[in-house]
């Protein structure tokens, strides 16, 4: 596997558990009180855009020709980095 093929999988690795973590949150933002419960759910919906903004950037990548992948790891790592910290503003939140 070349570390190209590398980066690629501990990247979808990573944000499939993301992922799943968020789904966790979603279960407990459920069994919150209505008012706090539709704040939550407002987080949680801008948590699945950065997640679809991950998914769409690692998918990019993944096409990415030799000339423009260094660049488009730097991007991804912003991207990614940016869903980590959104999921862990709201995970310490509740």
């Amino acid at each position: 596997m070349t570390s190209r093929d590398t980066y690629v999988a501990k990247m979808k690795l990573q944000l499939d558990e993301m992922n799943s973590k968020m789904t966790e949150m979603e279960g407990k933002a459920k069994v919150a009180r209505s008012e706090a419960r539709d704040a939550y759910r407002a987080e949680i919906d801008k948590l699945h855009e950065h997640s679809k903004q991950a998914l769409g950037k690692l998918d990019e990548l993944g096409k990415a020709g030799e000339a423009t992948w260094e660049a488009m790891v730097v991007e991804m790592d912003k991207v990614r980095d940016a869903f980590v910290h959104s999921f862990q503003d709201f995970k310490a939140r509740i």
